[in-house]
């Protein structure tokens, strides 16, 4: 197929000149790789937003992707200078793609009031930069059996026109995050779209190139080991593998490079091999199973950055790196499902209460990562087991906590899963005790719990404490409520 002129994906703003959101108003140029994060909030332990941002800067982290439009967030990133991906969730994506009224509120609501209000500068209010708007997380993935597949070109087609009325449609970008299951071949080279996601993909690669937008991806290799026991682990890293991919004259080390380039090559049928770019999601998890540890998580993921920065690209793009990539991600999220495994909640560089896990420098001028800064933490106390009580019937006690606390890592090739059977007790005791702010009575378990003083930590096993700046109650739930309270109001105006 004949390659189709591909438009400007980076715009820049000289922001010595007052914001004014008009054609012409912006020059573009390319860019080079930069390292953001995914900062996601499904969390049993929320740091105040105030705290993620002076995080995020004291780590130099200039580029954030938000899950949803939290007004609380997109507050605390105002004057921050920091450049923010906000995200639509696919439960929205019917409403938005039958009803203008609905994206022009959207966009009211989530853009024109953080950007254009009272006319300020650029730099004290949030920068929607590389300026993208996701319109869906991964709505084309294989386990939603097209339940959303249908509402994402209508949807963005109404938001492109919203943005216009606002005035907006030059700069804040429309992007949607594909996961990687959306293309599949057994070479790079000889990557496609899925038969029944052709035309689609059509449609929506074309609607990116006309408004110089970036195509994203999500790519895991960490899902690809723990999904194939037969899928070599050196394969997985950056240090080299004893099974290369050969592919003609390409020859491929290592599962990302693979990966990119089997997109490049599924775009390249289409007719946009040239198209940039967005990882919006890599990574790899601390805890939770079998090669989700801290050594294997550094290692995979300064691999990635020394990889991505060092511009040498990838057999289809040499010399050509992606335009940017959001480490999945920020802080652990200790709510989140785990059907597809217990590791779900452990893919953070910082555990939820904003501390490094391991050395890692992102490439941004600091060597290594810089904690967060005073969080306020419950007392230092824990709830364990008591030891002069009878624990045979413990079990329903077990499964009440941990129902709504996080013991992920209790399970086979977690951190905690050598601690013994009373060790696990105290464990999943303590988590649903710090779950509901070291309430006294949430010790209690029949007389089977206890508070103590003393860290019951156990090596690499760490019972946590609690942090005060939360929200516990209402904040896991944020995303329903936010569509909930975007609907309602919709209907209300229609």
């Amino acid at each position: 197929m004949k390659e189709l002129p591909l438009r400007e994906a980076h715009c820049n703003v000289n922001e010595n000149e007052p914001f004014n959101p008009v054609p012409g108003g912006w020059s573009c140029s390319e860019e080079e790789s930069a390292i953001g994060v995914n900062w996601g909030s499904v969390s049993s332990h929320k740091l105040k937003p105030s705290t993620v941002v002076d995080l995020l800067k004291d780590n130099k982290i200039q580029k954030v992707k938000l899950f949803d439009a939290d007004p609380d967030a997109l507050v605390a990133l105002m004057r921050s200078g920091i450049q923010v991906m906000v995200g639509i969730p696919n439960e929205m994506l019917a409403t938005l793609s039958s009803s203008t009224a609905a994206s022009d509120l959207w966009v009211r609501q989530n853009v024109s009031r953080y950007l254009v209000k009272g006319g300020a500068d650029i730099r004290t209010s949030v920068k929607f930069h590389g300026r993208y708007i996701a319109v869906g997380n991964e709505p084309f993935l294989t386990s939603y059996a097209g339940q959303f597949q249908s509402y994402v070109v209508p949807a963005l087609l109404n938001l492109q026109q919203s943005l216009a009325k606002a005035n907006l449609a030059g700069y804040v970008k429309l992007v949607v995050p594909c996961n990687a299951d959306a293309y599949e071949s057994s070479l790079p080279s000889q990557g496609a779209f899925r038969p029944e996601l052709t035309q689609i993909m059509t449609q929506l690669v074309s609607f990116l190139n006309s408004n110089g937008s970036p195509f994203i991806v999500n790519i895991y290799p960490f899902l690809s080991l723990y999904g194939n026991s037969d899928f070599p682990e050196d394969y997985a890293f950056f240090e080299g593998t004893s099974h290369p991919v050969t592919d003609g004259p390409n020859v491929y080390s290592n599962a990302f490079d693979g990966n990119f380039d089997t997109l490049v090559a599924a775009l390249s049928k289409l007719g946009y091999g040239q198209m940039p770019i967005v990882i919006g999601e890599v990574g790899w998890p601390t805890d939770g199973t079998i090669s989700a540890n801290l050594t294997a998580a550094r290692t995979f993921n300064q691999g990635l950055i020394n990889h991505v920065l060092s511009n040498k690209g990838t057999p289809l793009r040499p010399g050509a790196p992606s335009m940017d990539i959001y480490l999945f991600s920020l802080l652990d999220e200790g709510a989140k499902s785990i059907l597809p495994g217990n590791f779900e909640r452990h893919w953070g560089i910082f555990s939820f209460d904003g501390q490094a896990k391991y050395p890692l420098n992102l490439g941004l001028g600091n060597k290594v990562l810089k904690n967060a800064r005073n969080v306020q933490y419950l007392p230092s106390r824990w709830c364990v087991a008591n030891p002069s009580q009878d624990l045979s019937d413990v079990a329903n006690h077990i499964k009440l906590a941990c129902s709504v606390a996080d013991c992920t890592t209790l399970n086979y090739g977690g951190s905690c899963n050598g601690i013994g059977a009373k060790g696990n007790i105290s464990y999943a005791f303590n988590s649903y005790y710090q779950l509901q702010m070291q309430n006294e009575k949430s010790c209690n378990f029949d007389g089977l719990g206890m508070v103590t003083f003393l860290d019951p930590s156990v090596g690499e096993c760490r019972f946590p404490v609690g942090v005060t700046n939360t929200n516990s109650s209402g904040f896991r739930t944020h995303n329903r409520w936010s569509v909930i309270c975007f609907l309602l109001v919709w209907f209300f105006i229609m």
